[in-house]
């Protein structure tokens, strides 16, 4: 999945070698970006608790600040994900009903709405939050 992608720590490594090969590729790709940004958050003076904080990476993997990048971003990515599913579109397959005996289609573009708990990131805010967990479930249990 996504988050797992981001954060280098995607198990699947593909059915043959052109599928290794451009995981191989996206993962270095990621692993550029995100030196750009350890860069940047690191190299001002006045950002001491960061630079501990990122300061050992033995796999100079950049691992800390993946983790915290999509953690902070990451109803972001959602919600970017979703932002076009039309009404009516087969984008989400179905679930499991609230009555847990009927079959039901995701719906408000499967974000959390009000009513059912989900808070909004500023008073105002249109509620976006990714419904699963799915990123604190080990991978090969999904």
């Amino acid at each position: 999945d996504i988050g797992d992608i981001v954060r280098g720590k995607d198990l699947y490594l593909g059915d043959n070698r052109k599928d290794r090969e451009q995981k191989q590729k996206l993962q270095e790709n990621l692993k550029k970006i995100f030196q750009q940004i350890h860069s940047d958050v690191t190299t001002d003076g006045k950002n001491v608790a960061l630079q501990a904080r990122y300061k050992e990476d033995p796999d100079n993997n950049y691992s800390k600040l993946r983790e915290d990048w999509w953690y902070a971003n990451r109803s972001t990515v959602w919600e970017a994900i979703t932002c076009e599913v039309k009404s009516g579109s087969q984008y989400f397959r179905q679930t499991c009903g609230d009555d847990n005996k009927s079959l039901s289609h995701a719906s408000h573009k499967c974000r959390c709405t009000k009513s059912s708990g989900g808070k909004a990131i500023k008073e105002g805010d249109n509620v976006s939050i990714v419904p699963t967990y799915f990123d604190y479930v080990p991978q090969y249990l999904r």
